[in-house]
């Protein structure tokens, strides 16, 4: 899935253990994604102007990536130098939107999973991709994205990853950071146990003996 890649970026135990192992815990920032979501992601809402129109909750594939899944949404912008759409029978230019609960993030993750559902759409018309947005429910603007040729690097090299990691088949060992307190599998996770036990043996072991 598109959003996996996201989890990836940001904790690849975390994206074990919900891709590999479907382990899913609700926190309140997951509840309050989903509701964003719900609001955004209704595919009978269709919105047209005279120069553009909106699909939402529209299907992505990238057979060259090998990843599928859902954009919360897709401008298309009368432009000469877009794509043909023939059921508008015009040319337009693609950029897809991706909604976020909070706020802007200080590292690449969101940008990333933007990224790869511009690569999708790429493929499925045949197009280039230059832009996109991120919005973000907490500032309630959106930002303007740069699809470049770094991030494009950045998307190729961790999707490699990523599917080397899933073909490998073992879940990824924990290593604990600040970011851990946020996470809703933290207590699946239990980051702390690892980083100070190598195995969960000798973990038993060491608890078994203090109380004895």
């Amino acid at each position: 899935m598109i959003s996996a890649i996201q989890h990836f970026y940001y904790c690849k135990r975390q994206w074990a253990l919900i891709h590999m192992e479907q382990q899913w815990v609700e926190n309140v920032h997951t509840v309050k994604g989903q509701i964003l979501h719900e609001k955004v992601d209704d595919p009978f809402i269709f919105e047209s102007r005279k120069d553009y129109f909106i699909s939402r909750s529209m299907p992505l594939i990238s057979y060259h990536l090998g990843f599928y899944g859902v954009a919360d949404a897709v401008e298309f912008r009368l432009s000469k130098s877009g794509c043909y759409i023939p059921s508008k029978d015009n040319f337009y230019e693609i950029i897809p939107v991706e909604y976020k609960v909070g706020k802007p993030k200080e590292d690449n993750r969101d940008a990333i999973q933007l990224c790869v559902q511009a690569m999708c759409l790429e493929e499925m018309f045949q197009t280039t991709i230059e832009i996109g947005y991120l919005y973000y429910g907490k500032t309630r603007h959106r930002h303007l994205v740069q699809l470049n040729k770094l991030l494009r690097q950045e998307v190729y090299e961790l999707s490699k990853e990523m599917h080397e990691t899933l073909e490998n088949d073992k879940t990824i060992l924990a290593q604990y950071s600040t970011k851990c307190s946020n996470c809703s599998l933290y207590n699946i996770c239990l980051p702390k146990i690892k980083k100070s036990y190598k195995s969960v043996k000798r973990y038993i072991n060491i608890k078994l003996t203090e109380k004895e």
